[in-house]
């Protein structure tokens, strides 16, 4: 019997992440996931979005100057990039952060102190993917293996399956989005389709977003440039399951047990 081909270096972006937020699912998963990876031999980076209620003093944030200073332009407008890196001890794991005056300086994550969603999340995430992959790219870092999680991070597949698809440091890459239960309520603004459009990614990519830009259509279109989908939350929408079947993509259904991370390392493997 062959011996399987091992992923060895994998890049987690992850919406949040403890205990830079408070503890969620998706915030645990993207804290134990890459130390455990680490501890069994594998490499990765972290990334999530400098959000502000992230405190940087106590969390030690700094600025990598080397990586920021670059501007990305977003329907015609110009936006700063700034990485920030800080330590989670005793794991020895990096993380770094993408920020942005305009995006990330408000004291909240996606929504504001009454609960309500921020009207330019859309235009947010645009910045987030597109900075988590210069920033890659600036680090010559080349994964094997790509693991998003969180709405936020739902352009990344896109932007590796088709607007970086020449690039070196993607162009192996396997991607794998995860579906949690994190629906967002306010429908992305009709400006959407033209503020993620760059090279490489045509209207035919983009059917999914033709009418209502709802979190279901963000989801259709994170699965559809995936190579593979884990269903992270025991309660992801059944539309999205069905849809996932739909579409043929290799599954890891919800694993209740703590111990996910074998289910997660195996199914990664797989994937190559």
């Amino acid at each position: 019997m062959t011996s399987m081909k091992k992923i060895k270096k994998i890049l987690y972006i992850s919406q949040e992440i403890y205990p830079y937020l408070p503890e969620s699912e998706i915030a645990l998963i993207g804290r134990n996931l890459p130390q455990a990876l680490q501890e069994r031999g594998r490499e990765t980076r972290i990334f999530m979005p400098r959000f502000g209620n992230i405190n940087e003093r106590r969390n030690q944030l700094h600025e990598v100057i080397r990586l920021s200073g670059m501007n990305l332009i977003i329907d015609d407008t110009d936006h700063p990039l700034i990485i920030k890196v800080a330590s989670i001890q005793p794991a020895r794991l990096q993380v770094y952060f993408i920020d942005n005056e305009d995006f990330f300086s408000r004291r909240f994550d996606v929504v504001n102190e009454d609960g309500s969603e921020f009207v330019d999340n859309d235009e947010r995430a645009v910045f987030f993917a597109r900075g988590v992959m210069e920033t890659v790219k600036k680090l010559r870092w080349t994964p094997d293996l790509i693991h998003c999680q969180g709405w936020i991070t739902a352009l990344i597949p896109l932007y590796i399956k088709k607007a970086y698809k020449e690039s070196p440091f993607f162009r192996t890459a396997k991607v794998v989005f995860s579906l949690h239960n994190d629906e967002f309520k306010r429908p992305f603004r009709s400006t959407f389709r033209k503020m993620l459009r760059i090279d490489g990614v045509e209207d035919e990519d983009l059917k999914v977003l033709s009418k209502k830009i709802d979190y279901f259509a963000l989801m259709k279109l994170a699965i559809n440039n995936s190579d593979g989908i884990i269903q992270s939350s025991k309660n992801v929408h059944s539309k999205l399951l069905k849809y996932v079947e739909t579409a043929n993509k290799a599954f890891l259904p919800f694993k209740s047990d703590t111990d996910y991370i074998d289910d997660y390392v195996n199914f990664y493997d797989r994937l190559l």
